[in-house]
């Protein structure tokens, strides 16, 4: 047998292939990882935790207003950018030490610097080439812009987290939910926020319900909501003022332009062109069910297989691809039902199908649907409204699929994602006792079909 350096190299520490190399470790396997960026990937670093802490920091405006229905005087305390900045820097620090820790503890040899895949076995981090069995490629994804007159003027997600000031008015771009949640962040923060998308309503991927409450939730909130909107081209008049052009001819003036259009598979300059290992048309490289590329010693999982680009997913892929390859225990990731949440004002959290997929689906369907003002704001004076919505496979009576808009929503999904996993059915909702007073009894409570 050859004898190689290692028998799992992992090119990227995001959450997937950090899991990958301490679990594959564990079994016994001799592992390395490299990275250039961030230890702990995007998530850590400019993806789910800063952006979460950010949505934190933009909803105690709302909490100081709210707070005198309840007695509490009138506050207007100002706002530190510097000391929210400061905070978030060091608590990523601490994670990255932390994700450093969780592969020293499971003796992973760590490479700093760019890793490069030179053959089928074998891999360049700066000046040196190790060969290893399996090479795992876990790179994640990056933020896509479009080129147009004035492209280099924009800045994505990435650069929205280190911002040095605040700006005073801002343009978002883009229908995602990167694209909500960063308007919503701003707008919370003080800027004058508007967002830009060239459909008639963001979030095409999810429920139509769920869409339009937020997008009427926003536009309370003041956020400046411009639909059927295609920006042109850019100009830059200062170092913080541009001029926006929209192909119907309008014109904005804002002090920063935020580009949330996609994220494609982070694939240049890793060594792909040196193995044959096949892509789809974005980038995205292609797997087996055992996370196996074209090239028989090379995997993939995460983002940049493009398939669910979320946190645990990647997690879960490289539990399955470590149990599979270092511990004889092979596992199939189930990719059904898998629930999420985006973190906008108010929150998402949906699992399941949409009502127009389940329409696709199912011969009848029923849908459950509760558009209401939770308790809170009886008293703090806001006209917020939640939604809960159910949609219930009548032949079978099992729930296919569960979507909710208001407070906590992704708290209160994840769940019922544990009951669409063990199929629940809307008589098993019926007969579940409510905790009352609870937003989240209203799941259980809803008695009569709206369609």
């Amino acid at each position: 047998m050859i004898e190689y350096d290692f028998d799992l190299f992992v090119i990227g520490v995001g959450s997937g292939g950090v899991r990958a190399a301490r679990m594959s470790a564990q079994y016994g396997a001799r592992v390395a990882t490299a990275e250039d960026k961030y230890m702990g990937g995007t998530c850590v670093n400019v993806g789910c935790i800063p952006k979460k802490l950010f949505v934190y920091a933009s909803h105690f405006p709302e909490e100081y207003h709210h707070a005198q229905g309840f007695g509490w005087g009138p506050a207007e305390p100002s706002f530190d950018w510097q000391v929210l900045l400061d905070n978030k820097n060091q608590e990523i620090k601490r994670l990255n030490g932390v994700y450093q820790g969780l592969l020293d503890q499971a003796g992973v040899t760590h490479y700093d610097g760019r890793a490069r895949i030179v053959d089928a076995h074998h891999v360049s981090i700066n000046d040196q080439v190790v060969s290893t069995g399996k090479i795992l490629v876990a790179t994640g994804s990056w933020p896509s812009v479009p080129e147009f007159p004035g492209s280099e003027h924009v800045i994505t997600s990435n650069e929205g987290f280190f911002l040095k000031t605040l700006p005073k008015k801002s343009l978002v771009v883009g229908g995602g939910y990167i694209a909500v949640e960063f308007a919503g962040i701003f707008q919370g923060l003080g800027v004058e926020s508007h967002l830009s998308y060239r459909g008639p309503l963001f979030l095409r991927k999810f429920d139509r319900d769920v869409r339009e409450v937020v997008r009427d939730e926003l536009h309370k909130k003041g956020v400046h909501l411009h639909f059927d909107s295609h920006v042109e081209r850019i100009e830059k008049h200062a170092d913080d003022l541009f001029l926006v052009h929209f192909a119907d001819g309008s014109q904005m003036e804002t002090n920063l332009v935020l580009y949330a259009t996609g994220r494609h598979p982070a694939v240049t300059d890793i060594g792909l062109e040196n193995v044959n290992v096949d892509l789809r048309s974005n980038g995205a490289i292609i797997v087996d069910d055992e996370f196996r590329t074209s090239e028989p010693s090379i995997f993939a999982l995460g983002d940049v297989t493009d398939k669910i680009q979320l946190t645990p997913v990647a997690i879960a892929e490289a539990m399955a691809f470590s149990a599979t390859h270092f511990n004889n225990d092979p596992k199939v990731m189930d990719y059904d039902d898998i629930a999420t949440a985006v973190f906008c004002q108010p929150n998402i959290g949906t699992v399941g199908m949409t009502e127009d997929e389940a329409r696709e689906a199912y011969d009848e369907i029923e849908i459950y649907r509760s558009i209401f003002r939770p308790l809170k704001h009886t008293l703090s004076g806001s006209d917020e409204q939640y939604l809960m919505k159910i949609i219930v496979d009548k032949a079978t009576d099992r729930l296919v699929g569960a979507h909710m808009v208001g407070s906590e929503a992704g708290e209160i999904i994840q769940g019922l994602a544990v009951a669409f996993k063990a199929g629940v059915t809307k008589s098993i909702l019926d007969s579940t006792i409510g905790i009352h007073p609870t937003t989240a009894e209203e799941f259980v409570t809803m008695r009569e079909p709206a369609s």
